[in-house]
């Protein structure tokens, strides 16, 4: 589930704030992120790609923001160093400023509001100035390229996992054959959150996968869900022979 988040713990954030300068991994990741967009919304508006620039800010503001951001957010906010904590609530409060201002020229009055609503401002949106910053001064390239591995980590557990029939709430054990120094890396930094968020239980190194186990590669890594103990394989097995037969004749 999403975290919640209210009009009162908005302001709380600070939002309005100056540009912040974070130390941690998935605070760089989100500024290079938001530079992204911005430098994409810019070139589709110049061109008056308008769906393009709304197409962008959607994927950002909905697929980055929240389905990611605020979730691997949420151990530095409910974490006990206040350092960590107080960095995370300065960059949230950017990054929603910004997303606020990029989706300002395709949705002005529900912006407008907001802006006024979640903090005290010095004038209104409106009269704002358009953001400027680049990749090239946000872009952290080793946050950004563990931050990637642990999301495409996450999205192929998840694929594998809802594919085979694994229920939602179960916590399985993943295996590993091979994975080199950055995956080891982004592993070890983000162990806590890769757990929680693809409901995975330990991590255990083999030698070779066992039967009924299925993979899931990943840049640098080959990940495995021993799943023979925990699904009816051979129900399985016949709803992807089913599922490759409708495939043929509707070809």
């Amino acid at each position: 589930q999403r975290m919640k988040v209210t009009p009162d713990q908005l302001r709380a954030v600070g939002l309005g704030g100056d540009r912040p300068v974070p130390q941690a991994t998935v605070n760089k990741w989100i500024l290079g992120e938001t530079a992204r967009v911005r430098e994409t919304v810019d070139a589709a508006l110049a061109d008056y790609r308008f769906n393009d620039a709304a197409l962008s800010l959607y994927a950002f503001v909905w697929g980055v923001v929240c389905d990611w951001y605020v979730e691997f957010s949420k151990p530095l906010l409910q974490g006990e160093d206040e350092a960590a904590k107080a960095e995370t609530q300065a960059t949230m409060s950017w990054v929603i400023d910004q997303c606020l201002i990029l989706l300002h020229p395709i949705m002005p009055f529900i912006t407008e509001e907001l802006w006024g609503t979640l903090g005290e401002r010095s004038k209104m949106l409106v009269h704002g100035d358009w953001p400027s910053y680049t990749t090239e001064e946000l872009l952290d390239p080793a946050a950004d390229a563990e931050m990637r591995w642990v999301i495409s980590l996450i999205e192929g557990v998840r694929s594998a996992r809802a594919q085979m029939g694994v229920p939602v709430g179960l916590y399985v054990p993943v295996l590993v054959t091979e994975i080199d120094a950055a995956g080891k890396a982004a592993w070890a930094n983000n162990e806590t959150l890769i757990k929680r968020l693809a409901r995975l239980e330990s991590l255990t190194a083999v030698d070779s996968f066992p039967k009924g186990c299925v993979t899931v590669p990943v840049g640098g890594a080959t990940f495995g869900l021993p799943l023979a103990d925990i699904i009816d394989v051979e129900a399985e097995k016949a709803r992807l022979s089913r599922t490759s037969n409708k495939a043929c004749f509707s070809s």
